[in-house]
């Protein structure tokens, strides 16, 4: 599974690092360091969608307060 989070300028605004640091904290707590692969790009085109986030390229917007919920329904669910 491959995460890629948004690092472009208005996703950094809106809080793109807080995004990386929960979910690699995530997939380290989990045991996931080997079926997650998590990367980072510049502008994926969607900026006024918020922090921009791809699961094998499907597109989702993800805020700091939404990671964790993110993360069990979309990653979780499916390693």
């Amino acid at each position: 599974m491959k995460i890629t989070v948004c690092i472009g300028s208005s996703c950094h605004i809106k809080g793109s690092r807080q995004v990386v640091e929960q979910l690699q904290y995530l997939i380290n707590d989990n045991n996931l360091n080997d079926k997650v692969e998590l990367g980072g790009t510049f502008c994926m085109g969607k900026c006024q969608q918020g922090v921009c986030v791809t699961v094998d390229d499907e597109f989702y917007s993800v805020t700091p307060d939404s990671v964790k919920e993110f993360f069990d329904k979309q990653v979780l669910a499916k390693v």
